[in-house]
């Protein structure tokens, strides 16, 4: 699904993954780097929320079009299974199709189904992998091999999460994540392309229990959970022009509750 407003100045291009859910972070993202003045091309995956326990949001892709569209961004939504290896480079070609050239690639997508060392699967962990490590390092290689941006505009900006006991498989691949965004900053420098890592830390998006959330807002200095509007506002700001002199860092954005 595309929308593009009336004959409107040129915009950035940011690609944001992950966007399944109106009350997600992704969608956060978009609709605040749409504010600043992007076009935003956006991923989802249906069958992943089918699978988890707050199920299918229906239209949310139509809505989250629909509040891009509100801040005057040109918009487009692609389907995509990032488990599939050819998903990437199909992604990056839709939204350069419709949208144009992608300068601020923000990955915001993640395979996450609890389980530890004892209980995970050979496929859990190999679809973890997948999603969250391979597709992230597929991603960011599309990005570097098509950006052809000014020197210093490019931007790479990705989620990820120190969790691991009883999480084994999300957190050791959100750990690769860290180190193949890490890397981009030094092996992109050539191209002017800043990365970091984001740990937003617990922002309750419809997965947490009661007891989740108070033990959580308990334990963070500031007394309560994270929002996905605190992440995006950190995403739009390593976004922006001033920005720029973030780079290769994993920040932690989480209230104080890994101080």
């Amino acid at each position: 699904m595309t929308f593009s407003p009336p004959s409107s100045p040129a915009r950035p291009v940011a690609l944001v993954t992950g966007v399944g859910r109106t009350v997600g972070i992704g969608s956060a993202i978009a609709r605040r780097l749409a504010s600043s003045g992007w076009d935003v091309a956006f991923t989802h995956w249906t069958p992943y929320d089918a699978r988890m326990d707050w199920g299918v949001e229906a239209g949310a892709a139509r809505a989250t079009l629909d509040a891009l569209a509100e801040r005057g961004a040109a918009a487009h939504s692609v389907e995509a299974d990032l488990a599939d290896p050819s998903s990437p480079a199909r992604i990056f070609d839709e939204a350069e199709e419709r949208l144009g050239p992608v300068t601020a690639l923000v990955m915001a997508h993640c395979e996450s189904v609890d389980s530890g060392l004892l209980d995970t699967t050979v496929e859990s962990f190999d679809r973890h992998f997948a999603v969250n490590a391979r597709a992230t390092w597929q991603l960011v290689r599309e990005f570097g091999l098509r950006f052809g941006g000014a020197h210093g505009t490019g931007r790479i900006v990705a989620l990820t999460s120190d969790h691991t006991v009883g999480n084994l498989p999300y957190g050791a691949s959100k750990g690769a994540l860290d180190r193949i965004v890490l890397a981009c900053a030094r092996e992109l420098a050539h191209l002017g392309v800043t990365a970091n890592a984001v740990n937003p830390g617990p922002v309750d998006t419809g997965w947490m229990s009661r007891e989740t959330r108070e033990e959580c807002a308990n334990h963070t200095p500031l007394g309560r959970l994270g929002t996905p509007e605190d992440t995006a506002d950190l995403v739009d700001f390593l976004c922006s022009p001033r920005g720029v002199w973030v780079n290769g860092q994993l920040l932690h954005s989480d209230g104080g509750i890994s101080a």
